[in-house]
């Protein structure tokens, strides 16, 4: 049987597991025997690169050709670097605007750095298994959109290895939960990890794990929680030799120690040593000093577990676990808002830094066959669909579908002679088009037909790496173009939290907005018909009816022209109930045209 393995690509620790007979196992650095590789890479002046602990070792005196936490940049451009970042890392910028780092004299992308990484886990695999690896499993955040995933996906290649499925890293952690649980139930996963975090709310029953809602923020987690208590010791130093990236970077690596200190601790020091300079810098602080520093951090992921719970339509009290997931889970605040968020205390049974990766080393198992009694669905985080006339959003596949999913829809168009359609991708959950994210465009030509006539079916296809593949077809002439959307670059948190935060804030005025434009687009084609029936059969017209449409028709138009579309939806109706007879008189006569001529055994 060929092996597959499973990985966590996670932002502080990489890790690769199998699953065997007894249940999966996480594998190890033949070497040392550690099962958590850092997941830092250095590349020095002299040529050579470094991977793992040797690495993280030598970021305080190579702050800018060591690069951690690359899992942050994946998939994004130069416009969402922060000033931080900035003083963190060179970039080599103005080139294709994709994140490149300017380390040991080159330039490289995060996912080159990522193929580092996921090439030593290869290596550990290969060592353990005793023989060629060269397909994978790998996890990634439930929020990661198109683009990130897609990155993801060219860091396995990069590596050698063929990516056969991305898991959300909290549908793992379920997975891993799953094998010693027999229960049915609803599970929430808190992932809180070094870069970032998300929440799943998961429903168990008959071997299947399905993802009922995903949340998170895609730049939060434990490396903020270690640059708010480097600041501490970082505030010992003069002004000008904290400033420097390798006294901060040292200072990150000290509130780390300290950080996991006061999980098992009620105090101990920030030890910052800097014998180059000779300085040291010491400061003390106890888990309550600590909790206060970091509390609007953890406080940051309550919204987004809310917004789940809502989404999957669950009641907290319906919960039956709580998985904790990510080294940041053993701080004891973090643990108790869990506790505070979900009604129950978190399970925290397996290992959270492993929780994942052996989720993943089971659904490695199922692909290769080596486990047939479960099934994992994922789901879509934002919705998909499609721009239509007005700029309204039109949603083809909602916001938590379960994936692999595919759905067709049928349009028209609304302008006589149209010769070609604009597709417009869009991602998002806002009602207007504007207000959600552009993912892609594509043209195509149609026959040029009255409007109403052409028949254009769009299909949307989200395969079970959440990568969308868009069709859109001409049904009269077969002529069909498509895209794989791949954005040019992923999401803020900012840009995040405004797509799924304002879809709440701005729910009533969107839906008037969208009640609106799409009264006036109906307005539109309604007045289009109305003029030219009057142009074409105005000889049916009996006496005094031409004005009273024309009144009518007036009167619509003034409505169109106001904010209000109950007004616009009452002048359709005294429209319609005016043109009324007028239009069964067209009807008669096209129907007499039809049948002339034509004997009882033709019809």
């Amino acid at each position: 049987m060929e092996r597959i393995v499973g990985i966590d690509l996670g932002t502080t620790n990489s890790l690769v597991a199998v699953l065997e007979d007894g249940g999966p196992r996480v594998l190890v650095d033949p070497e040392t025997g550690a099962h958590l590789l850092p997941s830092a890479v250095a590349f020095l002046a002299d040529g050579e690169m470094v991977v793992g602990a040797r690495a993280r070792e030598l970021a305080p005196d190579h702050p800018f050709e060591t690069i951690l936490s690359v899992k942050r940049f994946m998939g994004l451009g130069f416009e969402h670097v922060s000033d931080d970042d900035r003083r963190r890392y060179r970039f080599a910028e103005g080139r294709e605007g994709v994140v490149r780092f300017a380390v040991g004299g080159r330039a490289v992308t995060p996912p080159e750095v990522s193929a580092h990484i996921l090439r030593e886990l290869k290596r550990w695999a290969e060592r353990a298994l005793g023989g060629t690896v060269a397909k994978a499993v790998i996890t990634v955040p439930a929020y990661f959109n198109d683009s990130q995933r897609q990155a993801t996906k060219d860091a396995g290649r990069l590596a050698g290895l063929e990516v056969l499925r991305l898991v959300n890293e909290p549908t793992a952690a379920a997975l891993a939960y799953g094998l010693d649980r027999a229960d049915e139930g609803t599970v929430a996963v808190y992932d809180l990890g070094g870069g970032t975090f998300d929440v799943s709310i998961l429903k168990l029953r008959g071997g299947i794990f399905e993802v009922l809602a995903t949340n998170g923020d895609t730049r939060l987690g434990g490396d903020d929680l270690d640059g708010r208590l480097a600041e501490v010791v970082l505030a010992e130093l003069p002004r000008e030799l904290a400033a420097q990236p390798s006294v901060r970077a040292r200072a990150r690596a000290a509130a780390e120690r300290a950080k996991r200190d006061l999980s098992a601790a009620e105090r101990t020091e920030v030890v910052l040593d800097l014998p180059e300079v000779g300085r040291h810098a010491r400061a003390p602080i106890t888990r309550s000093d600590f909790e206060r520093l970091i509390r609007d951090i953890v406080q940051r992921t309550v919204v987004p577990c809310r917004q789940a719970l809502k989404d999957a339509g669950i009641d907290p009290r319906d919960i039956r676990e709580v998985v904790a997931v990510g080294g940041s889970t053993r701080v004891p605040l973090v643990r108790r808002l869990m506790a505070e968020i979900f009604g129950r205390p978190p399970l925290v049974d397996i290992d959270p830094d492993e929780v994942v990766a052996l989720g993943a080393g089971i659904q490695a198992g199922i692909l290769s066959g080596g486990r047939r009694d479960m099934l994992l669905l994922d789901v879509v985080p934002l919705s998909l669909g499609i721009e239509t006339m007005g700029g309204v959003f039109t949603r083809l596949i909602d916001r938590n579908t379960t994936i692999p999913a595919s759905v067709k829809e049928t349009f028209t168009t609304a302008v006589d002679g149209q010769t070609v359609v604009d597709v417009h991708v869009l991602q998002g959950e806002r009602e207007l088009a504007a207000d959600n994210r552009s993912l892609a465009r594509f043209k195509i030509p149609i026959a040029p037909m009255p409007a109403g006539v052409p028949r254009l079916e769009v299909t949307f296809l989200v395969d079970a790496n959440g990568i969308l593949s868009v069709a859109a077809s001409d049904l009269r002439t077969g002529l069909e173009r498509s895209v794989e959307v791949k954005p040019s670059y992923g999401l803020t948190e900012d840009e995040m939290e405004r797509m799924l935060e304002e879809s709440i804030d701005h729910a009533e005025d969107d839906v008037r907005e969208r009640q609106l434009r799409e009264a006036r687009v109906e307005t539109d084609v309604i007045l289009g018909a109305t003029r030219q029936s009057l142009v074409a059969h105005g000889r049916l017209l009996a006496a005094g009816e031409r004005e009273r449409i024309d009144a009518a028709v007036s009167a619509l138009d003034a409505a169109r022209a106001g904010e209000d579309y109950v007004a616009i939806r009452d002048a359709i109706e005294s429209l319609s109930q005016t043109t009324e007879p007028f239009a069964r008189r067209i009807m008669d006569e096209s129907l007499q045209e039809a049948l002339g001529n034509r004997r009882l055994e033709e019809l």
